[in-house]
């Protein structure tokens, strides 16, 4: 009987232990993504910076079909996940959303519809991938003034050309100030 209470007492101690070092270690890897998605957001904006600062909003439009599926794959590279944006309108197709972003997508737009300021809506979850851990975190993009310019409602003529150029089959136009433009997504295998 002792012999039981005393299994019974380390199996509960150990399934504790184990919980508490996933939950540290699911911390740690959020703190990573954040910091991912800074060094990829910094790099990105500054080549629109210089894209726009070269040229305009077309030279930036541009920029962005060359640069950010680049510097996603530099960020993914150097920290071992794979990085990216997705959208509920995606503009290049290549960044569509799988059903996971897809279904927190659409919780950010509820909980942004609640109040949550979007600057704050993020998720992340470890779920099983044909059969393997993996760690799935997304943070959203919030419509700022100056991508009303190639993502607004009223784009001058020469953007839409570009971008019919670019993105036949473009989808992300008509958003408005303070909309989710869609979010930065990271998958990363779980050890």
């Amino acid at each position: 009987m002792e012999f039981q209470m005393k299994k019974t007492i380390l199996i509960a101690l150990l399934l504790a232990f184990s919980a508490l070092a996933q939950a540290n270690s699911e911390q740690q890897m959020i703190q990573q993504s954040k910091q991912s998605i800074k060094q990829f957001a910094t790099q990105l904006k500054q080549k629109l910076q210089q894209g726009m600062q070269a040229g305009g909003p077309t030279a930036a439009i541009q920029v962005c079909n060359t640069a950010a599926a680049e510097i996603a794959k530099q960020v993914s590279e150097q920290q071992g996940w794979k990085i990216a944006r997705t959208s509920l309108k995606v503009r290049n197709s290549h960044n569509k959303a799988d059903a996971w972003e897809t279904t927190v997508l659409n919780d950010f737009e509820q909980r942004a519809k609640q109040g949550e300021a979007i600057k704050d809506l993020e998720f992340s979850e470890i779920i099983n991938k044909q059969t393997k851990p993996v760690f799935r975190y997304m943070k959203a993009i919030p419509t700022q003034g100056i991508c009303l310019s190639c993502h607004g409602d009223k784009l001058a003529p020469a953007i839409t050309e570009k971008l019919q150029q670019l993105y036949p089959q473009d989808q992300a136009t008509g958003f408005k100030l303070g909309d989710i433009r869609g979010a930065f997504t990271i998958t990363r295998a779980v050890d």
